[in-house]
């Protein structure tokens, strides 16, 4: 199948989830190509049967904000005509839903058509779509697709509660890991050796305010208190400036390490004792999935789809959110008991595996393709070329 993938290239869980998809895609056989504003951060400059198609933003002294929406529905409809595609697999409601049904529309015009498969990862429904000035675009977006999938039981439930959405179902798929680069084995422990006496404390993250990047500070300043550590935040956003003068004013500044962003962080979260997650929401948790994939056990919020990707009490701990006390007492416990951290850890990995491995995941999207792709009533003109 021929797919156009369509996602925010940049830094965050859901592009680097489509990206990851797109690979898997490709391994499999199937023909992909990205559509958006710059090459994703995880995609490798070059890879068998996946191409990329940079959309042209025009700057305009009219325009004060330039219109991105446009100009990709625009490249969508381009790709789509000269690439032969079956099928447009957007992530994140506005504007890429939005952008993909102006593109097919457009196609009407030539007698051609496209199915179109959304993908919501969480603040598109979660903080942006309750934003009343989208919440009808979003709507409207989400009802003109074909097929749409979330990627947590919660967010489903909170789409479905939020917009609506009427003679819509949305199916449930969870994120994926590889096996064989989230593998603790795989890699040389490069932070046990910078730090051999220390716990490893891990964040990884876009450092938004939803993140609470202060707290897991504060955690950690409280377990160093009685566990020689360090704690290594992956990552960059707003919030990393709070976050280092917190760490100043609570006089841990010289064991806490921002390394920036970093697009492969199976190496240094194979290193790790445990993962920081001390969220306000978290509509999968797809840091904490890589984390877990890698052995490390999970300290976080019970909120939206944590729970879905932590099982609390076995391989990691999840309390309300806030709770700096009880998160760095739930983190201290578990480090100072070497044998309850061995089997959580060695739990976290299986089950990571068991659960959500790109091999269980993965066929759930080509389902979705096909159902797209087959059940859209097509001009008889149109290509339909479904393995």
């Amino acid at each position: 199948m021929k797919v156009g993938i369509t996602c925010y290239p940049t830094y965050g869980g859901s592009g680097a989830m489509a990206t990851e998809l797109g690979i898997a895609l490709a391994r499999r056989g199937h023909e992909i190509h990205f559509i958006t504003y710059q090459q994703p951060f995880r995609l490798p400059s070059f890879l068998p049967g996946v191409y990329f198609h940079e959309v042209d933003v025009g700057r305009y002294p009219l325009f004060e904000y330039p219109p991105y929406d446009l100009a990709l529905a625009v490249r969508m409809h381009e790709v789509v005509r000269e690439h032969g595609l079956d099928l447009l697999h957007v992530h994140y409601a506005i504007p890429h839903a939005t952008s993909a049904w102006i593109a097919r529309e457009m196609l009407h015009e030539t007698a051609d058509d496209i199915a179109v498969v959304t993908t919501l990862h969480g603040t598109d429904i979660t903080i942006v779509g309750q934003d009343h000035s989208f919440h009808t675009i979003i709507k409207f977006s989400i009802e003109k697709s074909d097929r749409i999938s979330a990627v947590s039981r919660f967010l489903r439930d909170e789409t479905i509660f939020t917009f609506g959405c009427a003679g819509c179902e949305v199916e449930v798929i969870h994120n994926f890991i590889d096996p064989a680069q989230y593998d603790r084995n795989r890699y040389e422990p490069v932070l046990r050796r910078q730090f051999p006496d220390r716990k490893i404390l891990l964040h990884v993250s876009n450092f938004r305010a939803v993140k609470r990047v202060v707290d897991v500070v504060r955690i950690f300043a409280k377990v160093r208190a009685s566990v020689p550590s360090v704690l290594v935040m992956v990552g960059d956003g707003p919030d990393r400036v709070e976050a280092s003068d917190e760490a100043k004013q609570l006089g841990v500044d010289a064991d806490v390490h921002f390394l920036g962003r970093i697009d492969d962080v199976a190496p240094l979260l194979s290193s790790g004792d445990l993962f920081l997650l001390p969220s306000n929401r978290e509509s999968f948790g797809l840091s904490a999935l890589e984390a877990l994939a890698c052995g490390v056990p999970v300290i976080g919020c019970d909120v939206g789809g944590l729970p879905e990707v932590v099982r609390n009490g076995e391989t990691g701990v999840l309390l309300p959110p806030g709770d700096i006390d009880g998160l760095a007492a739930a983190a201290t416990g578990i480090l100072a008991d070497p044998a309850r951290w061995q089997a959580m850890s060695t739990l976290a990995a299986a089950d990571a595996r068991a659960r959500f491995s790109e091999d269980a995941i993965v066929p759930q999207y080509e389902a979705l393709y096909r159902k797209a792709v087959m059940d859209r009533p097509r001009p008889a003109s149109a290509r339909i070329t479904v393995p």
